[in-house]
């Protein structure tokens, strides 16, 4: 199990992968970018990047409106 932040909010997970947080967390619907430790994460990079324990996660959605 790896404790994590993600968006402010400290979490423990057992998911392996990045990609696997974000969709348990509902964060990869539409548009949406993800910074790991303060660096952009290709979303093709998602499914291979491992979580580690202590690692902060900012997922931004794109909202469009007018």
């Amino acid at each position: 199990m790896s404790i994590i932040t993600v968006n402010g909010k400290t979490l423990q997970t057992t998911h392996q992968t990045l990609q696997l947080v974000v969709n348990e967390l509902g964060l990869s619907v539409g548009r949406y970018a993800v910074e790991v430790d303060g660096e952009l994460i290709p979303k093709s990079e998602l499914g291979l990047m491992r979580v580690v324990d202590g690692m902060t996660i900012e997922v931004v959605q794109a909202v469009g409106g007018g």
